[in-house]
Formats: C-alpha cells, structure tokens, sequence
C-alpha cells in the first residue's frame, strides 16, 4: 500500500446503501487502511451501519436522514482536526465511484499540489442518462462563470480535498447543492482545482436526488453572495 495513502482518510455517506456497501468497502479496503475510512449512515433504515461495523471501519450516524451534505458536513467535523490525515476523498456508496482509481487522485495532488482534485466522468460514450449529461454540462458551465473559473464537472462527488481547505470553507447546504456550495466557496477562497479522469460507472439505478428540488437548491446556492 502507497504510504502516501496513510495520510489519506476516505470518507462514504450513505443512505440505506446495503445492498452496495459492503462491495465498495471490500473494494476501499484493498487500498485504504481499514482505520482510515469513515461511513457516515445518513439515517438509514436497513442494515447500512451493521455493513459497515462488520467491515472494521469508523462509522458516524446519523439519527435521521439529513441529506447527503449533511452527512459529508458531519464527517468533515470529526476529520479535519484530525492530526493524521492531509487529505480527504469523497465517494459515493453506490458504487457509481470505482475504489481503484483513489490513487489517481492521490498522484494528482501530490504531483500538483492542487487543493481540491475532483473526478471528470466521461459524458459520451457511457450510460450516463441524457437528464445527467445536460445537468451536468450546464450546471458546470453556471459554476464556472460564478467563479471565473473553468470547472470541468461541479456535480462529481469523487473528490480529494487538503484539510487546510475544511479548515476555511463552512457549509450551510444539507443536500446535494452542497457540493456547489462547497466548491464555490473554495474558489472564491482561492484555492486550486484539478482533474482526474475517471469512469462513468451507471447502470440504471434509482437516484435519491428529488430533481425539481435539487435543481431549486442549485440556483439558490449559485446565486447566494459570499
């Protein structure tokens, strides 16, 4: 195992996700330490929290169901005083963030020494739906133009991101807007964005996203002065 990956924490929300987790963990776990990863059960109803003890791994709950910002909110807490770790990698418990590309991003800030590294999905040639695609280039395009910075894809929740970076950016979003609200903060603060190529992992799977709301939240957030 990379030593670089000793300093690395990997950080899952999720939400009634058993029927995914225990093979994103099995996965997870061939790269990261085991003492290294934390899941964050964003008030689950089925055996999500019992997975992921049987795994070994640090699990923070959640009593109800908050939202997915929320959840990465929380585990932001409990890591960025964490004296071990330099970084954190957000993914997604559902399997549509492959395991094995962590190291990818781990090269990428290490040759760089970006703040934030953030996965680019592959919008043709995959089985994203077309709702996403066009979601996902326009919702990139908005961020970049409140920014003044090219964001290449604002909606990826497969992201490393500094510590020194949790320590300055505060979050108010509980949902999926988070993530915008998060990124955009960030720049606003000055700190750097790269990229990292990964696979668009989608296979018909229902979404949690409630699309009318989470587009109203965006336009919220974009539009919010910081």
């Amino acid at each position: 195992m990379d030593e670089s990956i000793s300093k690395i924490a990997a950080l899952v929300p999720a939400y009634n996700s058993a029927n995914t987790l225990d093979e994103l963990l099995s996965r997870l776990l061939m790269y990261v330490p085991v003492t290294n990863v934390f899941v964050v059960d964003d008030g689950s109803t089925d055996r999500t929290s019992a997975i992921a003890e049987q795994r070994g791994v640090n699990v923070i709950r959640l009593g109800t169901n908050r939202g997915k910002g929320a959840a990465l909110s929380e585990g932001f807490r409990v890591l960025k005083d964490d004296s071990r770790f330099q970084s954190v990698v957000t993914l997604d418990a559902d399997l549509q963030h492959r395991p094995e590309e962590i190291l990818d991003f781990v090269r990428e800030k290490l040759q760089t020494g970006a703040d934030i590294v953030i996965g680019r999905r592959n919008r043709r040639g995959s089985r994203m739906t077309i709702h996403r695609r066009l979601s996902n280039f326009i919702t990139s395009y908005l961020v970049s133009v409140r920014t003044g910075t090219e964001i290449l894809d604002s909606q990826c929740g497969y992201r490393l991101i500094g510590m020194n970076v949790l320590s300055k950016v505060s979050i108010q979003s509980a949902g999926y807007e988070m993530e915008t609200e998060f990124l955009i903060k960030a720049v606003k603060k000055g700190f750097t964005v790269r990229y990292v190529p990964i696979e668009t992992v989608y296979d018909g799977e229902k979404s949690h996203m409630t699309n009318w709301r989470t587009t109203l939240n965006f336009i919220k957030v974009l539009f919010r002065d910081y």
